[in-house]
């Protein structure tokens, strides 16, 4: 009876523990990305009410068709007011992959050791030997017996071996005097002026700039109204480009410009010429400074005249601040 008891109790605690609920895991696998940069911040333009592409572009400082590219615009001329657009070159996102570049491991060096004292105490022993094997045994004292010759010949061999050697030397003639030559003093070398040092180089963003037209500046540049200069002249006079660079827009799609043509010198600075009459290149053409790339006119303008602008990372700069003066 007990037995059975005991078998039932364990019966019931086994089934207990087997119907408790697994312990919680968490998946480790992946590890959390990055969150992804907010729009809106700097680098961002929220588009307003009578905004333009092509004017967004301008007053950023950019080529319009960067802008489409950056923000996938697949019409340039239907953006929506509040619609959130890029103006900056994109860079690379946090937490890209890095490629590991392999480590070249360099060959062990071997090392040898150099030779010990043993051998060279074993060829101090040899040259030892060597020495004592030569070592000279002769001449050998004799002995003779006495006699009157033997003593004769003995004081005649230490007479021979008593005179002295006498070398015949020839005279060596005496060298004659070499008098000094006067010393000759070398002339002075007129004193060489240093190098004048070479002018500075120009910057990357550095622009060598030049007029776009012979006229007269019938309106100067103000922060708060006229962003250029306007520059009066005759219909069909022509209108210079300023710098060298690339042609980045032409077209009538900023109001109040007519027809507009813009360059893009580098990454700081652009020009705009406005009012045209007549277009003489055309977007993505490269042109040269003084190149003449349009006909001056009064396109959305009542009179004849050439609206010139400087843009500076898109802010406007008074031109003549960069213009030689004449």
């Amino acid at each position: 009876m007990i037995r059975a008891f005991t078998l039932a109790v364990s019966a019931i605690l086994i089934a207990g523990c087997m119907t408790q609920p697994p312990a919680p895991t968490v998946d480790r696998s992946t590890s959390p990305k990055p969150a992804a940069a907010v729009p809106g911040g700097p680098g961002y333009y929220t588009v307003k009410k009578g905004d333009t592409l092509y004017r967004i572009a301008l007053e950023h400082g950019q080529d319009y068709k960067d802008v489409v590219t950056w923000n996938s615009i697949a019409n340039p001329n239907s953006i929506k007011e509040g619609q959130v657009l890029r103006v900056t070159p994109p860079v690379a996102a946090v937490g890209e992959a890095v490629v590991a570049q392999p480590v070249v491991t360099m060959p062990a060096v071997e090392s040898r050791p150099l030779d010990g004292p043993s051998s060279t105490a074993s060829a101090a022993g040899t040259s030892q030997a060597a020495s004592a094997s030569g070592a000279k045994r002769e001449p050998r004292g004799g002995k003779e017996p006495y006699s009157d010759e033997a003593y004769a010949r003995l004081n005649r061999s230490g007479e021979t071996a008593a005179k002295p050697l006498v070398v015949a030397t020839a005279e060596v003639p005496a060298s004659p005097k070499v008098e000094p030559k006067p010393e000759v003093k070398p002339e002075p070398k007129p004193e060489s002026k240093p190098d004048p040092e070479p002018a500075a180089a120009a910057g990357p963003d550095d622009v060598a700039w030049q007029w776009p037209s012979s006229g007269k500046v019938i309106l100067p540049f103000t922060e708060m109204g006229n962003k250029g200069i306007d520059i009066g002249g005759k219909p069909g006079d022509p209108v210079l480009a300023a710098a060298d660079g690339k042609v980045v827009y032409v077209g009538t799609g900023i109001r109040g410009f007519g027809q507009l043509l813009i360059v893009k010198h580098n990454a700081t600075f652009l020009s705009a010429y406005a009012h045209n009459r007549k277009m003489l290149v055309s977007e993505g053409q490269q042109v040269t400074r003084g190149q003449k790339i349009a006909e001056m006119g009064n396109t959305d303008s009542d009179i004849v005249k050439l609206h010139f602008e400087i843009r500076k990372q898109g802010k406007p700069i008074d031109p003549l601040v960069y213009l030689p003066r004449r």
